[in-house]
Order: structure tokens, then C-alpha cells, then sequence
């Protein structure tokens, strides 16, 4: 096998204590990868960032709020489009909290967004929805943010995951 690059990317689930929801993001029907699917936001690490850095880049460009970064709900290997190299990407997806639901004001990438209980996304999600990649995402969410105690969180969001 060829070693070559990848491409790295982020995705960021968040979470809104005030409502106990997720926020799903409906891609924009003119996207070119995945025109009107649900999502959390995602991005690309750019050369010379880090992976919080992009996360918090990419939430802002995106959604205009500052999130607390609370644990990393795990990694992802995927091609977006035909599996070429070009296409390649390895990616960390982070769970988030945000203390301002309200203000969460989706750019044009996004043509709806909602804010939802993890039942109401697998409905949102359609047939299927529990083995599709958001749906397993969301699954193991829940289950780290019932099982990790808070005195973890709150020193995730202290210092930070990223270790440099």
C-alpha cells in the first residue's frame, strides 16, 4: 500500500444543558457532499492547526457561539465521496457544550437546524438512523456524558484535550 497524506477533520456535537438537546445542522441543498442531511458541525483541520483549534474555528465560522469543549466521544475514518486518497479523512469528533442556545445563528451551509433529544434525532434521522454514522455518534454521547463525572469535564473544559 501507498503511504500518502490525510486530510484530518473535526466534528463537534452539542449539547445544550439549559434544554437537555443536541443540535442537528441540515446541510444545505446546494452542498456538494450530503445536500440536506442532518449533521453536527464538522470541518478540516487546517495546515498548521490543531484539532481544538479547528473545532473552535469551525463552531464559530459556522454557528457564531464559543463552545465548551467537555470530552472526545471518538474517531472516525471516512471518505467523503469515491474512496480516493484525495477524499481521505481521519477525524476526532468532540462533544461540546453550550450555555446559549439562542444564540446559535447557522451560516449558509445549513438550510435548518433543531435542537433535540437523542430520541427525537433518531426520528429526525429516519430509517436506519441508529447504525448511520450520526446516529452511532449520538448513541455513544449519551452514554459518556451519563457515565463521566463532572469533576473530569470541568477540567476538560479548563485545560483543554489537546495535549502540546
Amino acid at each position: 500500500m501507498t503511504v500518502g497524506r490525510f486530510l484530518a477533520g473535526i466534528g463537534a456535537v452539542i449539547w445544550a444543558p439549559a434544554l437537555e438537546r443536541y443540535l442537528l445542522l441540515q446541510r444545505a441543498a446546494s452542498k456538494d457532499f450530503a445536500p440536506g442531511a442532518w449533521e453536527c458541525v464538522t470541518g478540516r483541520v487546517d495546515q498548521g492547526e490543531g484539532f481544538e483549534e479547528a473545532l473552535h474555528r469551525e463552531v464559530c465560522e459556522e454557528l457564531g457561539v464559543v463552545v465548551h469543549v467537555d470530552f472526545i466521544i471518538g474517531t472516525t475514518h471516512f471518505y467523503r465521496g469515491s474512496p480516493d486518497p484525495e477524499n481521505e479523512l481521519l477525524g476526532v469528533v468532540y462533544h461540546c457544550s453550550l450555555d446559549t442556545p439562542d444564540a446559535v445563528y447557522p451560516g449558509v451551509e445549513y438550510q435548518a437546524h433543531r435542537w433535540v433529544t437523542y430520541a427525537e434525532a433518531l426520528t429526525l434521522l429516519g430509517e436506519g438512523a441508529s447504525e448511520s454514522w450520526l446516529g452511532r455518534v449520538l448513541a455513544r454521547a449519551e452514554a459518556l456524558r451519563a457515565g463521566l463525572n463532572a469533576a473530569l469535564i470541568a477540567r476538560h473544559r479548563a485545560e483543554g484535550i489537546e495535549l502540546v
